[in-house]
């Protein structure tokens, strides 16, 4: 039987809106990790059977397929394909679902899945800015909810209130990603995952960019909220605006043995999920709850989860709703600290999630994503 193993990951460091990485095109910063990638794992790109690159707002610079663009920037032979997928948040993510698909089916032998977001270039949003081109969902979805324009901000408000989530949890859950995500960089936990990139300046820009230390409760609370006058949400406990990119090798284990690789983790299960496309964001929900009936596994056997800290009231209802133990949650910090390159995050925080599993013998790991729209991925990845 044909199985999906990641072979490696890596990833770039993540840049702050207008930062590091912003005078860096998509394309070229997607052919960086490709690069890496393969010359990490002596990897012949001629082998790559095909690249899925996730990428949200696919307009300008990212929008004629930056996947494929990606493979002739890197260099690799014309042969090799490339493909651009768009699931919202979870963009990259899926790209390793149908990575996976394909090798477990025998589409492929060898894949790369990966993503990338420039908001610094391309800020968010901008696929809806031209009135020329009308506006996005169409009448008819619409009309079935009543009108609402969908919100990614106001459904993450919505779910605060409907978990009745203080501004003082959601400042001391951002609190503590942040902590996490500066712990982890001074203990060199990412030094094995991250590829520098050379930026204009001359320096090889190699750290996260977006980490703040020494935040006090205090001081968040002077922010306003972001999404309603009375509201809780703020730019404080929202996941930041970033760049980065990230690419992971997927192949069978028996491709991986005659090539000489050594797997870090088999895709052990990759489900998907809806929810209401109003709060949109609690699609991590079912869709964990579905990962773990499919598997046989329950939410204890997990030894590290994975969950795209959109917003706080994300995380936070999926802790509630889960009953996973808060500290196997983002042991790195999540996206509140780290930075959320929209189609970047899902190789990012599979990234982050399979270099941990390794570094500290976890057997399952699970990663999982809001998205708008209402849907979610969850993965679930088993240690080899």
């Amino acid at each position: 039987m044909r199985d999906a193993v990641i072979v490696d990951a890596v990833r770039t460091p993540i840049g702050k809106r207008n930062g590091a990485l912003s005078g860096i095109h998509p394309v070229d910063l997607s052919a960086h990790v490709l690069t890496a990638l393969a010359a990490r794992n002596r990897l012949d790109p001629a082998l790559v059977d095909d690249v899925i690159w996730g990428c949200v707002s696919q307009i300008g610079e990212q929008t004629a397929n930056v996947g494929r663009y990606a493979v002739l920037g890197a260099g690799w032979p014309e042969t090799v394909p490339g493909v651009t997928v768009d699931r919202q948040c979870g963009s990259s993510q899926q790209a390793v679902h149908f990575a996976a698909a394909g090798v477990v089916s025998g589409q492929y032998d060898v894949a790369v899945a990966g993503g990338v977001e420039s908001m610094s270039r391309i800020p968010i949003g901008s696929p809806f800015r031209d009135p020329q081109y009308g506006q996005p969902y169409g009448p008819a979805a619409l009309a079935r909810y009543d009108g609402f324009f969908f919100d990614q901000g106001v459904g993450a408000q919505l779910i605060a209130d409907e978990y009745g989530l203080t501004r003082g949890d959601m400042d001391r859950h951002a609190l503590d990603s942040h902590a996490k995500a500066a712990r982890a960089i001074d203990e060199g936990r990412f030094a094995g995952q991250i590829v520098p990139v050379p930026i204009a300046d001359g320096r090889l820009f190699d750290t996260d960019e977006g980490v703040r230390r020494g935040g006090t409760e205090e001081s968040l609370a002077a922010l306003r909220p972001a999404f309603r006058a009375d509201g809780t949400i703020t730019a404080a406990n929202a996941s930041q605006i970033s760049d980065g990119a990230a690419a992971l090798l997927i192949t069978t284990g028996e491709t991986a043995r005659a090539q000489g690789w050594t797997p870090i983790a088999r895709v052990h299960t990759a489900v998907l999920a809806g929810c209401d496309p109003v709060t949109m964001l609690k699609g991590p929900i079912p869709a964990t709850a579905k990962a773990l009936k499919r598997s046989g596994l329950s939410i204890g056997d997990i030894g590290a989860f994975e969950v795209n800290e959109a917003f706080a009231s994300v995380t936070l209802a999926w802790l509630r709703e889960s009953g996973a133990d808060p500290q196997r949650l983002n042991p790195n910090g999540g996206a509140i600290a780290l930075g959320h390159p929209l189609g970047g995050s899902g190789a990012r925080l599979m990234t982050t999630l399979v270099h941990h599993m390794r570094d500290h013998g976890v057997r399952y790991g699970l990663q999982t994503m809001c998205e708008g729209g209402g849907t979610a991925n969850a993965t679930i990845l088993e240690l080899l």
